[in-house]
């Protein structure tokens, strides 16, 4: 059988799979295992596994995983997330749609706790909406703000995503992380401008907080300020070290890991549960990106193998004719096809095989590519009819918001989103800038 069916029919096997409920990582994992033995024999099936095994065990930076993710879940657990969106309450309440805006710059300082989408996601959806649907917002607006904000949780260093894409891609973590600072405030920025043109415009969109709530002493205001900014302050005390090269990434991750423990202490909110919840949801979290690693680097070594990516470059190149930059953007459409029905690991690891390599052969920047896919998994985060963020949003949002609110709520964000992806197409220094400025530095 020709090598270009055999990867046919690896693709096509492991996507009937998923298709049934298998996990990830197990389907992967088992349609490259299968593979290697037919093709190799039982030596090439059992040196595969454990030549991935031990290039996980040996790739250094994935230490920082666990350690953002204890980060995150500490911060989370202690409740420092509610000192934030009351600071965020008080300061931005004045302005038409303030706590829509409040809102979106909790998502980001979340996005910079956690790095994971999920856990933008249900603190807004616990904190953040029942609030503003109390104060009179409109639902279908404040439902968008919250998924569109969450999903800035994959973009925003510390990006577990961009890990990931790190691992299979085979790219400096810490460039790709710094590559998603700038996009992901830009975008930040586009959400919080359309909420502020769209409530001037309606008002009754996002009224203005009662002036006697606002009204409070400057002592308590200030106290909210120090309060909310604590997450803020960690990110810096674990950031600065490491673009000025004083710190490695790893040892970064750590100093961001104790002082989130240290400042939980401190406020007096470690207690034994908040410790055992995070140290649990770390493990959880961690071991199964670990599982997914493991098994995405077994299904490349068999493409690699097989030379499906060379094949694919040639239908695309010398066959069908097709430009760079429209086999990039086919890409990106196949991306968003695929986030009807899967998670971001999941697409990464099935795609990035085959996409990788094509996207280094045609002669774009990997760590630039590493921030378009990032975002176009957001966008397919929030595509009808099965994106990932609308069941999420589905499942924690009150009776009152119905499916149909939350489809009709996402599509002027998805637009503002399809917009900053092609800025950054178009110029690809606004991620590359900030990675070239420390490394050189």
């Amino acid at each position: 059988m020709p090598y270009e069916m055999i990867a046919a029919l690896m693709f096509s096997t492991m996507m009937l799979m998923l298709l049934t409920g298998q996990r990830v990582f197990g389907a992967i994992g088992f349609v490259a295992v299968v593979a290697a033995f037919f093709l190799w024999g039982d030596r090439g099936g059992y040196d595969l596994g454990f030549s991935a095994a031990m290039k996980l065990m040996k790739w250094y930076p994935l230490l920082t995983l666990p350690m953002f993710i204890f980060m995150g879940y500490v911060l989370s657990e202690s409740r420092i997330a509610d000192d934030l969106y009351k600071m965020f309450h008080v300061w931005m309440g004045g302005l038409s749609g303030g706590l829509a805006v409040g809102t979106i710059g909790l998502m980001v300082l979340i996005s910079a706790m956690n790095g994971l989408s999920v856990a933008g996601m249900a603190i807004g959806a616990t904190i953040a909406l029942p609030e503003l649907l109390r104060r009179g917002y409109d639902k279908r607006m404040v439902t968008g703000v919250i998924q569109a904000g969450s999903s800035l949780g994959i973009l925003v260093p510390p990006s577990v995503v961009l890990v990931l894409y790190a691992m299979i891609a085979r790219q400096p973590v810490g460039q790709l992380w710094l590559a998603g600072v700038i996009p992901g405030l830009m975008m930040a920025t586009m959400f919080v401008v359309y909420i502020v043109v769209r409530c001037k415009l309606n008002p009754s969109l996002g009224p203005v907080l009662p002036a006697e709530e606002r009204d409070i002493p400057r002592a308590e205001k200030l106290r909210l300020l120090r309060a909310g900014l604590l997450p803020l302050a960690i990110f810096f005390i674990m950031m600065v070290p490491f673009v000025n090269g004083w710190t490695s990434l790893v040892e970064s991750s750590a100093i961001g890991a104790i002082a989130a423990f240290m400042a939980a202490v401190l406020k007096g909110r470690m207690t034994r549960e908040v410790f055992e919840n995070s140290v649990r949801n770390t493990l959880g979290i961690s071991c199964m990106f670990m599982w997914i690693i493991l098994a995405a680097l077994a299904f490349g070594a068999v493409f690699d193998g097989l030379g499906a990516v060379k094949a694919i470059e040639n239908l695309f190149t010398d066959q069908l004719g097709l430009s760079p930059w429209v086999i990039l953007i086919l890409m990106q459409l196949s991306f968003i096809v695929m986030g009807t029905f899967l998670d971001d690991t999941a697409m990464l690891v099935i795609v990035a095989p085959l996409y990788v390599p094509l996207v280094g052969a045609l002669g774009f920047d990997l760590i630039w590519y590493g921030i378009l896919y990032t975002i176009t998994t957001q966008i397919a985060y929030m595509t009808p009819p099965f994106g990932y963020n609308l069941f999420l949003m589905r499942a924690m949002a009150p009776p009152e918001i119905g499916l149909r609110d939350i489809y009709v709520s996402i599509i002027p964000f998805v637009l503002v989103m399809v917009i900053a992806l092609a800025v950054i197409m178009i110029f690809p220094q606004i991620a590359l800038w900030l990675p070239e400025y420390v490394y050189d530095k």
